[in-house]
Parts: C-alpha cells; structure tokens; sequence
C-alpha cells in the first residue's frame, strides 16, 4: 500500500467512489427535489418528508419481522426498490484493483457455493452509532470484548458501544494532543495531535490504535506512545505491527518494549500469528504471500494464487489453516500441511476482501467485502454453506464476540451510518420436544 504507488490510483477511486454518492442524491433528488440533494427547499412538504427520510431511527429485530427494513431505509417512500437498487449497486460500484481486471481471471478457480444458510439472525441497527473509515483499504475497525461490547472508530474517537444499555461514551479522542501517562523507553512523551486513526485492535483489556502516518497508542490501564503503524494484535500480552515501511514489528505489552523487527521486500498490509504463536502471515504489496517462522522472520513457505494485493488474514483456531483476502475479491484458505494449492478460493459479490474472522470455536469463518455484503462460511461444510448478510454502505470492520454469539458489523455512509448487530442461531431441540 506504498503512498508513491497508489496516490493516482486512490484519487481515482475516492472520484469513482463520490460518483456512487451522486448517484445516492439523484435518487433523493428524484423523490424529494433539491432538498433531499443538498439544495434548498421550495416546498415544506417536501422538507418533512426528507426529515422523515433520514431522521434517526434504530430497528429491532421485531420491527424487522414486521417488514421493516433493517437499515431503516424507507423503500415505499421511495421511486426505486430494494431489489433494484442492489442491482444498480453490483452493476455501478468500482472495485479497486492494483493490477487492472484481477478480479474477472478467478471464476474458474471459485469454489461454488449454497448461500442460503443462516447462522445468524438479525438482532438489531443502531444509528446513534457512526462508524468511520480513513483509509478506503484498511478495514479492521470495529472489535468486540462481549457479546455486548463494542469499540469502533467515529471520526477522530475511538467509542464504546454498550448493546445491553444502548449507551455510546467515548474512549480516547485523537483531535486533539495525546501523550502518554508514563514513561516507556521508545515512548514518545511530546504525544501526538490530530491523530488519523486508520487501523484498531482491542483485545485483553488492551486498545491499540495505528495512525496514517506511522503513529501507535496503546491504551490499558495507562498510555503508551510510540512510531509505528497498520498492525493486527496477535493475542495474549504480545502484539504486532505491520508498516509502510515493508517492516513488521512484535511488541511486548506487559513492558512496552519492541521484541522483533522483521523486514520485507514489499509494504506490509496485514499480519496474523497462528494459535501456537511459531508462524505469522505476512501479506502485502504483492501477489504472494507468506509464512514466516514468529522467532526470527524467516520465510517458512509462499503462498501463490492470488492475482492482487492483499489486506486480510485470519487463523483457524486449530492452527492448521489460515485465510488471506484480496483485491481480486477472492479469499483463499490454505492448510500447512499443503500450500501447493489453495484448500477453497471463494469470491465475493462485489470487491475487494477486506477483513477476515474464525469464530473462536472454528465453525464460521466471517469474511467483509468493502461495501455491502459480509459472508459467514460454514468450515464444517468444507466452506460450501455461507450466510450472506445483505445491506447498503462502506464497511468500516466485522466483529465476532469472544464467545461467538454476537457478529457486529460498521457501515460507514453519509445518510446511513449504523452498527448492525447479528445474534448467533441455537437449535434447541429438546424444549422442542418438550412443548
């Protein structure tokens, strides 16, 4: 993701990107006039009728079974409908790509899928909840501590959102000057102001928040600063770092202390250690993969299929197999075992793989598109059932809780903006048999 490599190349896409926003107000326009469209209002009808349109309101998931929709989009009030609408959408959104028309050469490599599975149910959409993106490429934005527990980004804060009292606080606001409560060797103890925050982690008590231009804090009980960037937490008191810089760095928590520094001959975009902590993914500004030993950085193998550059990958929690997600809207999984070959290649709907999940117990693996679909595949079923989660807007990150009963999803737009909230599905059959 080399900022000198990819200026144009962002330039074009937030253009193409804003074109889906006009196309967004000319449906308004169509409906509500130049109100709805950021223009004046000739006719107080119409200012209500807009007002009714993107008024703040959450959906239950009785509302939803009652025909609501579960983004609180009123389609009746609207001259186009839902079906049509996402038909626009898969037909008019652009994907980002680095090595042009990667995404139309893997259809005969995808693994064909049943998508009518249904593992998680809707539970509930929040809008008082505004997730934010930064960078179009980055989407590890949003993490669950519980089934209720929710910290994402909005803006320039990092927020918590409490599901059991549907009450939204802020953590820690980078606008302003931010400096670290103790002194760390490597710390930086001037902080930091006006802090962009692209990437998050939070995970055993520990927030760890990366920054645009190199920036890391880490939050627990204290605040730590260092010179660092785009980065996954690998659990337990170590985390690491994955940079612009082709560099990743392994941290210790307990003494804020840099542990490792690997280097690579390409930007780093994402990392994730295996359960038993002795291999990492490493994936980037290139079109393999690797996997390299956690102790000393040494390639253990390649992982060659993917035609784009990747941002995601995830582990399995038995060690065994991994996943990495690309611009070329596959994600593959691989087993150690046998990394000749891809165990599935699974193509999404409409872009780029931008973040990957396993459940904790390894019977879903969660996998966000950039916009509009999320999937959760069954491992059980050889990746052949998956859930489609279906709804409108950039996905700022996907969440499953420690115990896998909550999946949570931020959707980033203008109108929109909402955290959506699915519950896992329970097959209770001896109360079945008891009624």
């Amino acid at each position: 993701m080399s900022h000198e490599r990819h200026q144009s190349g962002e330039l074009n896409y937030m253009a193409e990107e804003a074109e889906m926003a006009d196309f967004v107000d000319e449906i308004d326009e169509d409906n509500y006039g130049a109100a709805a469209a950021g223009g004046g209002v000739d006719v107080e009808m119409e200012a209500d009728e807009y007002d009714m349109l993107t008024k703040v309101t959450d959906t239950s998931s009785a509302q939803a079974r009652m025909g609501k929709d579960i983004q609180g989009i009123p389609w009746e009030r609207l001259n186009i409908t839902r079906e049509k609408y996402r038909l626009t959408r898969l037909e008019q959104y652009k994907n980002y790509e680095n090595i042009p028309l990667s995404g139309e050469f893997v259809d005969k490599a995808c693994k064909p899928t049943d998508k009518g599975a249904n593992f998680y149910e809707f539970f509930y959409n929040t809008r008082l909840v505004k997730p934010t993106i930064l960078h179009f490429q980055l989407r590890n934005l949003v993490w669950a501590t519980s089934k209720h527990d929710v910290y994402l980004m909005s803006n320039y804060s990092v927020m918590h959102w409490s599901s059991l009292s549907c009450n939204l606080s802020e953590v820690i606001n980078f606008a302003g000057h931010v400096a670290p409560d103790e002194k760390h060797s490597g710390s930086l103890l001037e902080g930091f102001t006006q802090t962009q925050i692209s990437t998050l982690a939070v995970k055993d008590n520990f927030l760890v928040a990366g920054g645009f231009q190199g920036e890391l804090t880490c939050k627990g009980e204290y605040e730590f600063i260092w010179e660092s960037s785009w980065f996954l937490y690998s659990g337990g008191i170590h985390f690491m770092a994955a940079n612009n810089d082709c560099g990743v760095r392994e941290y210790d928590m307990e003494r804020f202390q840099l542990l490792n520094h690997f280097l690579f001959p390409w930007p780093v975009n994402h990392t994730s250690i295996s359960p038993d902590k002795r291999l990492v993914t490493v994936v980037g500004d290139n079109l393999d993969g690797l996997l390299v030993d956690s102790q000393n950085g040494k390639t253990v193998s390649t992982m060659a299929g993917h035609l784009d550059y990747s941002f995601a990958s995830a582990w399995h929690p038995n060690g065994l197999v991994f996943a990495t997600g690309n611009q070329d809207k596959t994600c593959r999984v691989w087993d150690i075992r046998n990394l000749s070959s891809p165990v599935a290649t699974l193509k999404g709907n409409l872009g780029a793989v931008r973040s990957i999940r396993f459940s904790s117990d390894g019977q879903f693996m969660v996998v966000a598109e950039p916009a509009d679909f999320v999937h959760v595949y069954s491992t059980k079923q050889n990746y052949e059932r998956r859930q489609e989660v279906d709804f409108f807007g950039e996905i700022s990150g996907v969440a499953l809780s420690p115990d896998d009963e909550s999946l949570y999803i931020g959707i980033w737009d203008r109108t929109y903006a909402s955290l959506l909230q699915y519950n896992r599905r329970h097959s209770y059959g001896y109360l079945d048999s008891c009624l």
